[in-house]
């Protein structure tokens, strides 16, 4: 049963209410949020079933707005004495507010994902002889595994938005992560793989055989390439990126520079670029939060706006930003459904959900065949980037050099160095085969972690420097 949170406080919906206008009462802006959230997860490792963990957690944020200003208190207690504390701590942001409010969602999205909660079915039993399985099947595939690790995670979260409007919004939001790791061994060298999956959806299809075991071959089919792989070259390459997962690099050092908040404080590389050319034509870049059952997707915000598609960059000009309700405001722009925080714990800042890049019109193979001496990076592992000048550093998890047209050699050690706006404008080719990552992706901002999804075609990127790890 889906819980009323409201219903949770020993006061009733008039009275929550007439306290946050209280609260709110010369304000710009805010909100109570309300939040119940689950969590299991469970770990096999070499063998055996290393950890289980299961949570419970709920509590509340109150936020009020004032200009560039934030008021924010939370407590775990859904009581009148502690929101009545938080309201004094917050009560302090005035700015003479007439009553007109940010301007209020319309209407809803449709909704993205169910409301079943993830946990409860399969059953812990069943999910412990899922992961025995994947490990008995991996340790089967030859002598040269080495260590086998499997891991589930599930949560279900329920949340409830009383914003300074008037409305109350809801929103339940299931979610699952499945991913397995392989260590494949030769003599003294060994060399790990990995591949996992997951979304706003139940655990029904990873249970099925078919799939599973896909993630665990693809787990098992990179650690054996690194396995075989040599040691990167250092220099300017051309690079080939693939689909799906590399958007990573995308999010990292062109996404996080596109959100309102760095660009309305002028922190970011694209700040005060509205309208130009920041990168190659035929360049597009989204952020969709709308796209049922992915990770990153929210019938709603964590303000309670709806989320939208968001035309970041078109045919190369910067088009648009991500923005909360603070910064369309202070911006003189339109919230566009990308407020979001941690938990109630946190308050609201702008963010990501599905960042992608569109296709084009090349297939992969001719991408591939264009290029007489580069690198193929098909997956990546961490990153940095600095969001004021746009540089990053990028880690190969699998990569392949190119030469004349042909996918050689498996390298190990490829990093791509470069700089987020400078590397949009060597796109030379863009695919069309996009697709977003298999639902695995979380992204850090200011301390919070929020789920979100990525994604991409493939590209060619003409002269990327490589730091390599070659003598």
């Amino acid at each position: 049963m889906i819980p009323s949170l409201t219903e949770r406080f020993d006061v009733s919906e008039a009275e929550l209410r007439a306290l946050l206008d209280d609260t709110l009462s010369g304000a710009d802006d805010g909100e109570l949020f309300l939040e119940y959230r689950e969590q299991e997860s469970l770990a096999f490792d070499n063998g055996r079933l290393k950890a289980g963990n299961f949570s419970v957690d709920q509590g509340f944020g109150l936020r009020a707005v004032a200009g560039e200003a934030v008021g924010f208190a939370h407590a775990d207690d859904f009581s009148l004495a502690a929101l009545k504390r938080a309201a004094d701590a917050v009560a302090a942001v005035k700015t003479g507010h007439k009553g007109v409010y940010a301007e209020p969602p319309v209407g809803t999205n449709a909704k993205l994902y169910g409301d079943d909660n993830p946990i409860g079915a399969p059953s812990f039993e069943e999910k412990v002889a899922l992961l025995q399985r994947i490990d008995a099947y991996l340790r089967g595939q030859g002598d040269d595994v080495r260590q086998v690790s499997a891991t589930i995670g599930a949560q279900w979260q329920v949340v409830e938005i009383l914003r300074a409007d008037g409305r109350l919004v809801k929103d339940v939001r299931p979610l699952v992560r499945f991913n397995v790791s392989v260590v494949c061994g030769e003599g003294d060298r060994q060399e790990t793989g990995s591949f996992g999956a997951g979304g706003r959806t139940a655990f029904g299809e990873f249970m099925v055989e078919d799939t599973w075991q896909g993630i665990a071959d693809k787990a098992l089919a990179q650690a054996r390439v690194n396995l075989k792989a040599v040691a990167a070259p250092a220099g300017t390459f051309d690079i080939v990126l693939g689909s799906g997962w590399p958007g990573v690099m995308l999010h990292e050092a062109v996404g996080h520079g596109l959100e309102g908040d760095f660009n309305r404080k002028k922190t970011s590389a694209f700040a005060g670029l509205m309208g130009q050319q920041v990168a190659a034509k035929g360049v597009t870049v989204v952020d969709d939060g709308t796209i049922a059952e992915r990770r990153g997707s929210l019938t709603i915000d964590d303000e309670g706006t709806p989320t939208n598609r968001t035309v970041l960059i078109e045919d190369g000009k910067l088009v648009g930003y991500m923005q909360d309700r603070q910064n369309a405001r202070l911006m003189g722009a339109k919230p566009t459904g990308n407020g979001r925080r941690q938990s109630y714990a946190y308050a609201p800042m702008p963010r990501m959900t599905n960042t992608m890049m569109l296709g084009g019109e090349h297939t992969p193979d001719e991408i591939i065949a264009s290029v007489k001496d580069g690198i193929y990076a098909v997956s990546f592992g961490g990153g940095q980037v600095d969001i004021t000048s746009g540089k990053f550093v990028f880690g190969c998890t699998e990569a392949y050099r190119i030469r004349n047209g042909k996918v050689e050699e498996p390298l190990k050690g490829a990093m791509l160095i470069g700089n987020g706006p400078e590397a949009m404008k060597r796109v030379a080719m863009v695919g069309n085969d996009v697709a977003l990552d298999t639902g695995i992706g979380m992204c850090g901002k200011a301390g919070q972690g929020v789920p979100v999804g990525v994604g991409q075609p493939h590209l060619r990127m003409n002269q990327v420097t490589v730091g390599g790890t070659e003598a």
